[in-house]
């Protein structure tokens, strides 16, 4: 099913307008109008369109300075150019100052249709190249024990379903990457893959962020804004941390999983969206629901198909597998050559209890390699770079005493933190970007777990 566009035309002639508008509306597309280049610049600028329609000759202004200014502006919106005027002189020009298309007057109906579709076919394969560049090597589950195998097996019968999954794992562990697996090898990889991490969004913008806005809807609200729905249309929505997800916002989101609905904040009707709903957290949801923070409805919905990842010291077998991987992906970020780890120091790394699971023995990685000495890292330069701390230690994992799982990952989210704060001397960006956080992210989880910063600030008198 072709994707919904979101369109701007612009023509000095009303009838122009009334039938194109009226043409895209019928093929199920959203259309904005405007009779002058002056005004459709300012849209173009406050709002997100997906492919600008423009006339060349109008008063004022014309539909080719107007391009032009929108490349200026920097508005990404692809553009077409129409004109009942036209000669190959005005064609070459627009497309010379970056025109995606320059159509004749009068257009067919069936011609613009087959423009945006293609415009809109571009633009998506120019994103997938952007993506496929940035993710390149970033985005690969790595792994060599008998605990992944079993996942891997149902991550690949998870995949090939529409089934809701819910991924569960201390922070750290490769949520996101899991959920974007079961995407790719899903019949709907070709469509988007969209991100909310709900512990991070004030708790006043996560609806706007999820479902969108209309201008003016509230204070602020300057243009029109698409929700992570909505850009998921046809695609797979993960939405990471959905335990910390306020209450309000959670009757919402129920809505919108039992009607396959969005509607707008400040809109006036109902949007239909097929999306695909992924959700991760690190908490005891079954405990959240008892404790009345987490709907027990909701929970029903999104607890189809429950994947629980393993911590990496329960899965110690594949760290010499990771810490490959990650080298050379440092290798090829910095134009390094190769750098070999002794086995020794590997062992020491396998018998660290990594409470920040992969992303920590990520972050571990670079710095044993810009560390290392002789060409190698060797056991002291593992020695050197590890937290001095019981953490440090494979018996750690057992010094967390018994209880139940949610406490236990706090306890280990909560060392981990404490231990990297101390390393950093309590430098919170350091510590953020240790331990791959968001700096308010970081402020957030430790205030959960009982951190008080500023206590730890003045016994050691950190600066941050």
């Amino acid at each position: 099913m072709p994707r919904k566009a979101h369109l701007l035309i612009v023509d000095d002639e009303a009838n122009t307008l009334a039938s194109l508008s009226r043409a895209f509306r019928l093929a199920g597309h959203e259309a904005t109008v405007c009779d002058n280049a002056a005004k459709a610049l300012v849209l173009a600028k406050a709002q997100s369109f997906d492919l600008i329609l423009s006339d060349v000759v109008m008063p004022g202004k014309d539909g080719l300075t107007l391009l032009e200014e929108l490349k200026q502006q920097g508005v990404a919106a692809a553009v077409v150019m129409m004109s009942g005027q036209a000669h190959i002189e005005m064609a070459v020009r627009a497309t010379r100052l970056g025109a995606l298309d320059f159509l004749e007057k009068p257009i067919s109906t069936d011609k613009l249709l087959l423009t945006v579709e293609n415009a809109l076919k571009l633009q998506r394969l120019e994103s997938e190249n952007q993506q496929l560049r940035q993710r390149l090597g970033k985005h690969e589950i790595v792994w060599k024990g008998e605990n992944m195998r079993r996942l891997m097996a149902q991550l690949e019968r998870v995949a090939a379903s529409e089934s809701r999954v819910c991924i569960l794992g201390e922070t750290g562990t490769g949520k996101e990457l899991v959920a974007r697996t079961i995407h790719e090898r899903s019949a709907r990889s070709a469509g988007p893959f969209v991100t909310l991490n709900c512990a991070a969004v004030p708790a006043e913008l996560i609806e706007s962020e999820l479902f969108g806005h209309e201008k003016g809807s509230f204070t602020g609200a300057s243009g029109r804004h698409i929700g992570k729905f909505e850009q998921a249309d046809q695609g797979t929505i993960f939405l990471d941390e959905i335990g910390d997800m306020p209450l309000s916002m959670q009757a919402k989101l129920l809505r919108v999983l039992e009607e396959g609905e969005v509607e707008r904040i400040g809109g006036d009707k109902p949007i239909a969206v097929n999306v695909r709903v992924v959700v991760a957290t690190h908490r005891d949801l079954e405990a959240r629901v008892r404790e009345e923070k987490f709907r027990q409805d909701l929970f029903h919905r999104i607890y189809v198909f429950p994947i629980a990842l393993p911590p990496l010291r329960d899965r110690r077998e594949d760290i010499p597998a990771l810490v490959e991987h990650f080298a050379k992906q440092v290798c090829a970020q910095n134009a390094w050559k190769p750098v070999p780890f002794t086995s020794e120091a590997m062992q020491a790394l396998e018998g660290y209890a990594w409470p920040g699971n992969v992303r920590e023995l990520r972050n571990m990685v670079e710095r044993l390699m810009l560390l290392a000495t002789d060409g190698q890292v060797d056991l002291a330069t593992v020695q050197m770079a590890l937290p001095k701390t019981s953490a440090g230690t494979a018996s750690s994992a057992t010094s967390l005493g018994s209880g139940p799982l949610a406490d236990r990952v706090e306890s280990f989210e909560r060392e981990a933190i404490l231990a990297e704060l101390k390393r950093t001397h309590q430098n919170m960006s350091l510590t953020a970007k240790a331990l791959g956080l968001e700096r308010s992210h970081l402020y957030k989880k430790a205030e959960q777990l009982g951190i008080d910063l500023r206590t730890l600030r003045r016994e050691q008198g950190a600066q941050d």
